[in-house]
């Protein structure tokens, strides 16, 4: 394994990381929201920062991800596969 490939697989690791803590998150939200508001019923900033933040390191990661598939030159995964073949041309 290169090393654009071993790059594409830690982006798509942290894409797909933190899209299950952001609905992780919103689940455990959903259920108890007394902890994450202030007593005026506002949030807290370390919600704000778990609410906004993953999804937005998880579009970016996706991103990343493109490029780097492109860069290793491997084709688009079928569902369930770690690797894909290489493109040939």
């Amino acid at each position: 394994m290169n090393r654009a490939i071993a790059v594409w697989l830690f982006f798509r690791a942290l894409r797909w990381a933190a899209w299950v803590f952001f609905f992780g998150f919103s689940v455990c939200f959903w259920l108890d929201r007394a902890p994450w508001l202030t007593g005026f019923g506002h949030l807290q900033h370390i919600t704000e920062v778990f609410m906004f933040f993953p999804a937005v390191i998880a579009t970016f990661a996706g991103f990343l991800e493109l490029m780097m598939r492109e860069r290793a030159s491997i084709a688009r995964p079928e569902f369930g596969q770690l690797i894909p073949p290489k493109i040939t041309a």
